[in-house]
């Protein structure tokens, strides 16, 4: 039997952890229990009529608790869905949420398809089909449970659903706000796109500004020039190589994809990798790197940061022990398994865990819920206020530079930067940015304060557990 196979499932994984967290902890069983559960999972099957045949389709929607409502999940379209992967991610949705407090309960939802073999039209008629066997058992709604991109899905599909959903429930005022991660010409926000790989690279500043965690990690110094692995190119592995390297000086030495893995130590041209994907359908033949056509073993790798970008379980008892990053940060949901992550901190690798590393999205979801509540743009109302109460300042330093003449000189471009006031993407980048800190100052002082506390991962669920327990408490539970 392989490592793999010997292991627990994901969902398994899920409770496992779950339950290292809570043997910690003064809950009683009841309401231990009443936390772990799932409320509820719905299975839809549907068919569409395409290529002059009736397809039918079998499509999940977990709610695991409504703690807080609505319950917010992504929703992912991929061969690999079942019923077990989507109540284990509504589950890691609901400790995400509450770590990050966002006011929401989880879900998660997710199409067993495969994409890449439909046409456009075909793709929104079977989002549409799908959206209302959702939205008709109020499984989509802004005010009881609202969706999200995931793997497979994107701004197209949300939009699709949105404008299902306003079909279905025409005078509802708030109707843009049944799901997140839309278009910004219908309804999204600035910044939604890059979110979960912007909040990856918050996470990773947060932790660099902390000595004594950087030498749990045997590290130090700062991003720049630390040498990083990326596994998967999609959206959240894309953003966060870019921004690493574009804005702090990281070197993306490894990018692993589906068909092998790229490497080359003096760093790889992210744009360039992910340009050559969307032309050549995979990584084989782009120049100037290192082919390696099994891309697993590029997890293996000497590096400084390790991040798993794409699917769960690619990190497991059969390669853990030979991983040498010192820091993994989990931009995945669930990328090592339960068994691997044993090994991994008997080893001593600090491990940044998903259920915060990839928090930006969710975070940002709920900045374009709140906007879609609310009817108005953020920074509409105060951005020019803001740059006036600027040019005040600005204009009384110009008046005493020119009294001084060449004493003294305001820096070149410092007007410039100075009067910009705030628009929708700064104030989103900023909301993320105290989130993903806040958030990673909740686990530290656990991991630190507690001795029978030893890693990131057990810290960041007594956190959320502890949050979600006093919810449940407070409704009289």
């Amino acid at each position: 039997m392989s490592p793999r196979k010997s292991e627990p499932s994901f969902r398994e994984s899920v409770d496992l952890m779950f339950n290292r967290a809570v043997a910690l902890m003064d809950l009683s069983p009841g309401l231990e229990e009443k936390i772990r559960v799932c409320n509820s999972t719905y299975t839809v099957r549907f068919g569409v009529r395409l290529r002059g045949g009736i397809q039918t389709f079998t499509g999940y929607r977990s709610v695991h608790s409504e703690h807080m409502e609505p319950v917010k999940g992504g929703i992912r379209f991929s061969l690999g869905v079942n019923q077990d992967e989507v109540e284990a991610l509504a589950a890691l949705m609901t400790y995400k949420c509450a770590l990050v407090e966002t006011p929401f309960g989880g879900s998660k939802g997710g199409l067993c398809i495969d994409p890449r073999e439909y046409d456009d039209e075909e793709m929104e008629r079977i989002t549409r089909r799908f959206a209302y066997e959702l939205a008709k058992r109020d499984l989509i709604d802004p005010a009881q449970n609202v969706p999200a991109p995931d793997m497979g899905t994107g701004e197209r599909e949300m939009a699709w659903i949105a404008d299902q959903y306003r079909r279905m429930n025409t005078s509802d005022i708030n109707a843009a706000a049944c799901v997140t991660g839309k278009p910004i010409n219908a309804g999204g926000i600035a910044g939604r796109t890059e979110a979960t790989g912007r909040g990856v690279q918050y996470a990773l500043r947060e932790f660099f500004r902390s000595p004594e965690d950087m030498q749990a990690a045997g590290m130090s110094g700062k991003l720049d020039g630390k040498s990083v692995v990326v596994q998967g190119l999609g959206n959240v592995g894309y953003h966060a190589a870019k921004f690493l390297s574009e804005e702090d000086g990281s070197i993306i030495t490894g990018i692993i994809e589906r068909d092998g893995a790229l490497v080359d130590d003096k760093g790889l041209d992210v744009e360039a990798v992910r340009a050559w994907i969307g032309d050549h359908g995979g990584v084989k033949g782009f120049p100037g790197a290192e082919y390696v056509e099994e891309g697993a073993k590029v997890l293996e790798k000497a590096c400084d940061i390790l991040i798993p970008a794409a699917l769960e379980g690619v990190i497991h008892k059969g390669n853990a022990a030979n991983i040498k990053a010192p820091l993994i940060i989990e931009a995945a949901n669930g990328p090592i398994t339960f068994g691997a992550d044993e090994i991994l901190r008997e080893k001593g690798t600090v491990i940044i865990p998903d259920m915060y590393a990839n928090a930006g999205g969710v975070t940002v979801s709920y900045f374009e819920w709140v906007k879609n509540l609310s009817h108005i743009r953020f920074g509409r109302m105060q951005r020019r206020q803001e740059e006036a109460r600027h040019e005040l300042i600005v204009d009384e330093l110009q008046r005493l530079s020119d009294h001084l003449g060449d004493a003294w000189s305001m820096t070149p471009n410092f007007k410039q930067k100075y009067l910009k006031g705030a628009g929708e993407l700064e104030l989103v980048r900023s909301g993320l940015d105290d989130t993903m800190r806040a958030a990673y100052q909740s686990m530290r002082e656990v991991w630190h304060g507690r001795s029978d506390v030893t890693d990131l991962r057990t810290a960041a669920y007594l956190v959320a557990i502890d949050r979600v327990a006093g919810s449940y408490k407070s409704k009289g539970l």
